[in-house]
């Protein structure tokens, strides 16, 4: 309703083709069965993030119609924290249809066989402490890679054995990272050595990985938050998706900086 109001408003020559565009930006929502869901199919031009699908805590039933919605809208979606039982059943759905899929261990990436994700000169990379971090380190990768963003990844370097971190770190700067993403379960301390030995921008993400005394990411995240290593943020507990978009953003944007000083300069 709000955007035939903004298309009369325009047409009667009350406001300008520039404040259309941006009400249409504020206003676009599409609804799924009423109130099922409200798609924002314009969020990627207003803010250069896509919308991602939360699958924890919905009936399979109602996952599956706002997905096929968002596909259908926008011919992708980007859908975390996923069952095992759900993405067989729904990877099933869409390959009958000839999407493309990419199945992490809970992250879900469906897109038509025609659309074309956007290309930057971001680069991200990515560490995880333990093999079991890795679906959430995941997270970050598959949303870093949908925002345009490069990615180099790192996996099972924990400082347990700090030979390996050591050599990952550097494997990071060869690839000349914007930001490292690093993920870490049990005590967390894995972000705060990164951001110690290099000086790339970190954005540490706690996991639940862990048993005890501080379970659950509680020691990861007090521990991360508790840093004394400068050049570190912090995101929620198992917030891989939020990572990897604000990963993305700060890499993409430096890119982009730095490619328009080169240009400058010549």
């Amino acid at each position: 309703m709000e955007i035939k109001k903004i298309l009369e408003k325009l047409a009667r020559g009350e406001i300008t083709v520039a404040t259309a565009q941006q009400e249409l930006r504020l206003y676009s929502i599409e609804y799924v069965e009423n109130n099922l869901a409200k798609i924002d199919p314009l969020r990627e031009a207003r803010s250069a993030k896509p919308e991602v699908i939360l699958a924890q805590g919905k009936q399979y039933k109602d996952l599956f119609k706002i997905i096929k919605a968002t596909v259908s809208r926008k011919k992708f979606a980007v859908v975390s924290k996923v069952s095992p039982e759900y993405m067989k059943k729904i990877s099933k759905e869409f390959e009958k249809q000839e999407f493309k899929i990419y199945r992490g261990i809970n992250t879900l990436l469906i897109s038509s066989r025609q659309h074309k994700f956007p290309k930057r000169n971001g680069r991200v990379g990515v560490l995880c402490a333990g093999t079991s971090d890795i679906k959430i380190a995941e997270e970050a990768k598959i949303m870093a890679e949908v925002m345009g963003s490069k990615t180099a990844i790192e996996y099972d370097v924990g400082i347990a054995g700090i030979h390996r971190t050591i050599k990952a770190v550097a494997s990071m700067i060869k690839s000349k990272v914007h930001v490292i993403v690093v993920v870490a379960g049990m005590e967390g301390a894995l972000a705060s050595f990164v951001s110690s030995v290099t000086d790339i921008p970190v954005i540490g993400v706690p996991t639940s990985v862990g048993y005890g005394y501080g379970s659950d990411g509680i020691a990861a995240l007090a521990s991360m938050l508790q840093t004394c290593s400068m050049g570190m943020t912090v995101v929620n507990i198992d917030n891989g998706i939020g990572a990897g978009a604000f990963a993305a953003m700060v890499a993409n944007k430096m890119s982009d900086e730095s490619k328009n000083s080169d240009n400058e300069d010549l």
